[in-house]
This record gives structure tokens, C-alpha cells and sequence, in this order.
């Protein structure tokens, strides 16, 4: 099994709610003979529990676990559709199908359930006390479990709760593809105007998807052995249609195996956050814009949102987004490979959002708090870009603020929006 069936196998494990159930179900058949064998050995007595008893008492765990799973799943899949409509469908396959507490509880609920199933099957003129004992243990878990599930599902669907969870990921991968601080601004002279035509290009087959995650380390090993230059053409997280370029081979990395370098690119239907900086982006750009739509108009949460794009953005503008070219000990180049800069952040993080809730005061001041403060408190080479936002933030909002008291309202940072302590004193 190569790199990118590996990703893939994982990838498909983490966001599938059924694997942690049927392993359940492998874990119980295991279980189940363990605690009959070590019932039979200890003989134990305690319950007092006559077969009658037992087998009402097993038949009731039976019926409430299959009404809390029913009850589970159905309200798994309301809060699935209501959450997508609410917020942004992106976060199903990012947030809500990869939470360990729901994968778990369903799994506890089919443990017991198969558990009390064997547990009556085996009972016929005698009682398993301990087999017993350990069901209404495991009943009265699932019950406790039911009820966490639905008061953690209440605060998990909220905007704060997601897109803190999507933040936090965010956070991780960009610590993954740009794991050095910055060092101020890196002005390396280009190697890739000296390399000229390509040797080899090799082209995408199959269905058209998206770039989801790449072998880096790999094309690195690759380049370096063969002594050439390996170009990926694409990004990660970039739409790539049958027989478009995939790579572009220069020097000694055209011999290299096509097949190989094929299997160290993963591709599915949908974008992931594995390898991809800008998604958290623009998941919670999406949330934020949602938001802000007539149907919705809740400008409450796009400033939670803005609040979480405040976070990744100082994260990302004190790392070092190295340039597109990889280069090894000697200084060669080895590896075209690229990746968003600082602008890309900027722009992705608040050219829509300024666009569509510049009308919106709650959110302007918002913004300009966060600028401000990125200002304030990144690495001067990382300031141009933010002047020229706070620039557009300042011509956006006279269109829609023709009051001087609210113009100039507007123009004060707040990082609650509206109602904190940021432009009091300065009206006063």
C-alpha cells in the first residue's frame, strides 16, 4: 500500500461514523466470551438474580438501546441539515462527522446492545451474575452517555463552538506547512527563471477533483537522488481536470517513475484541512457570510467569525510563508511546490467580508479592531498589505455612513463590534 492509499485509508476512517461501531461489535464477541469464562471460574453470587429477573432486566437494555440509537441518529441528521443551512455545509465533513464523542457514544450504545443480546442468548437455566452486573453497568453508562451527548451536541452547534473548533484546526495546519517563525522579509533570488522548458510533463488522469494533500518529503527524497527539479503545478486545494499538467520535470527527475510520483499526490471530491491552510479560512469566511445574508442577518456571528480570522491571521503573519522553491543543504533547487503567502491570507480573511458587511457597523469596527491590532503587533514587512485593507475599509464605509456621527462611529475599532470599550473614550 503506497502514501496515497494510506491518506486515503485515513482520511476515510477519521470521517466515517460507522468504523468505531463495528469495532465495537469485534470488541463485545471478544468480551463477551471472556466474562462468561471468568463468571464460571468465580462463581460469583452477589446480584441474587433469578433467570426471569435477568433475562426482563437484559430485554429492557435491549429495547432502550436501539430507541437511543434511533433517537441518536435521527437527531444527528436534523442537526446535520440545520447546521449546513444555518452555517456552511463544508463543516459536515470537517467538524460534525469527525467528532470523537458522537463516533464513541454510538459505539458504546452497539457494544451494549450486542452485549445484552449474547448475555440472554447464553442464559438458559442459570445466571452469569458477573455478565449480568456488567450489563446494567454498561446500561446505566449508555443512559449517562445519552444524556452528555445531547447537552454536548447543544453547545457543539452553536457559530462560537464551530468555528473555535475550526480556528483551533486551522491553527494546527498551519503550523504543519509553515513550521518556522519568521525571520523578516526573504528576498532569494529565483531559480526558476534558469531552468527553462521542461523535460517531462507528466498530466493528471482520472476524474476531475481537487488537490488534497501531497507526499512533500517524498518529492523532495526524489528530486534530490535524481539531481533534478520537480515542479507540482498545482496547489493544494486547487480543482485539477483530467489531463491537465500535474508535474513538470526538469534535469534528471524526468526518468523518474510516473507512477510513483502519481501515488505521492492524494486527490478526493471535496477540500480538507490536512495540507490546506486556506480552507479553515474559508470555512469560517463562508460562516461569516452566511451570516451576513439578508435571510439571515446576524452580524453577532460574523464578528465571531472575525474573531477566529483575527487568530489565524496573526498565527499565519508570524510564521515563515517560504517562497514556492524548495531548495536542499547546498542550496539547490530541488522542489516547486506552492503554497499561499501573507497576501492570500489577508485578502481571503476580509476582502468579502468587507464587501458585503461594510453597511454593517458592528462589523466594520470589527475589522478595523482587527487590523489595528495586526498592525500593532506583527513584523513591520507584514504591514503593507493590512494599511492598504484598513485604506479600502475607510473608502468602503463612507458609501454607506452619510451621518458624521455615524462615519465617524464607524471608523473607531472595536473588538466586541459594537458595545465595547474601544471608541468610548475616544467620543467622549
Amino acid at each position: 500500500m503506497n502514501w496515497q492509499q494510506l491518506y486515503h485509508l485515513r482520511s476515510y476512517i477519521r470521517s466515517s461514523l460507522w468504523v468505531v461501531p463495528f469495532l465495537a461489535i469485534l470488541v463485545e464477541l471478544l468480551a463477551t466470551r471472556l466474562l462468561h469464562q471468568l463468571d464460571s471460574r468465580l462463581g460469583w453470587t452477589f446480584l441474587g438474580l433469578g433467570v426471569s429477573g435477568a433475562q426482563a432486566m437484559l430485554n429492557a437494555l435491549i429495547t432502550a438501546t436501539l430507541s437511543l440509537m434511533v433517537f441518536t441518529f435521527g437527531s444527528l441528521l436534523v442537526a446535520l441539515q440545520v447546521a449546513s443551512g444555518q452555517l456552511t455545509p463544508r463543516i459536515i465533513a470537517t467538524v460534525l462527522l469527525r467528532n470523537d464523542v458522537v463516533r464513541y457514544t454510538t459505539g458504546l450504545f452497539i457494544f451494549t446492545f450486542m452485549f445484552a443480546v449474547g448475555a440472554i442468548d447464553r442464559m438458559h437455566t442459570t445466571v452469569s451474575q458477573l455478565v449480568v452486573f456488567v450489563a446494567a453497568c454498561l446500561g446505566i453508562s449508555c443512559f449517562a452517555a445519552f444524556l452528555f451527548l445531547i447537552d454536548y451536541a447543544a453547545r457543539l452547534l452553536r457559530p462560537i463552538s464551530i468555528v473555535g473548533l475550526v480556528g483551533k484546526e486551522g491553527l494546527a495546519v498551519i503550523e504543519s506547512v509553515y513550521p518556522d517563525p519568521s525571520a523578516g522579509p526573504t528576498r532569494l533570488e529565483s531559480q526558476r527563471q534558469k531552468l527553462g522548458s521542461p523535460d517531462s510533463v507528466i498530466y493528471h488522469r482520472g476524474a476531475s477533483e481537487i488537490i488534497l494533500a501531497v507526499n512533500l518529503r517524498r518529492l523532495i527524497a526524489e528530486a534530490e537522488r535524481s539531481k533534478g527539479v520537480i515542479e507540482f503545478v498545482p496547489q493544494v486545494g486547487d480543482f485539477i481536470a483530467t489531463d491537465e499538467p500535474l508535474f513538470r520535470l526538469y534535469g534528471g527527475a524526468a526518468s523518474l517513475d510516473e507512477q510513483m510520483l502519481r501515488s505521492a499526490v492524494a486527490v478526493g471530491p471535496e477540500r480538507t484541512m490536512e495540507q490546506d491552510p486556506t480552507f479553515a479560512y474559508r470555512i469560517i469566511v463562508d460562516i461569516a457570510l452566511k451570516a451576513l445574508s439578508p435571510a439571515i442577518n446576524d452580524p453577532t456571528t460574523a464578528v465571531i467569525a472575525i474573531d477566529q480570522l483575527h487568530r489565524l491571521l496573526r498565527k499565519a503573519g508570524k510564521q515563515n510563508l517560504r517562497t514556492d522553491e524548495i531548495l536542499d543543504k547546498s542550496g539547490r533547487l530541488v522542489v516547486i511546490f506552492r503554497t499561499p503567502n501573507w497576501e492570500d491570507f489577508v485578502h481571503l480573511a476580509f476582502t468579502e467580508i468587507r464587501y458585503c458587511g461594510a453597511q454593517n457597523i458592528q462589523v466594520v469596527r470589527r475589522l478595523r479592531a482587527a487590523i489595528e491590532n495586526l498592525i500593532q503587533t506583527l513584523p513591520k514587512h507584514r504591514h503593507a498589505i493590512l494599511q492598504r485593507e484598513l485604506d479600502l475599509l475607510d473608502r468602503e464605509i463612507k458609501k454607506y455612513f452619510v451621518y458624521p456621527e455615524d462615519l465617524a462611529l464607524a471608523r473607531l475599532g472595536d473588538s466586541q463590534g459594537l458595545g465595547g470599550a474601544s471608541g468610548i473614550e475616544e467620543l467622549q
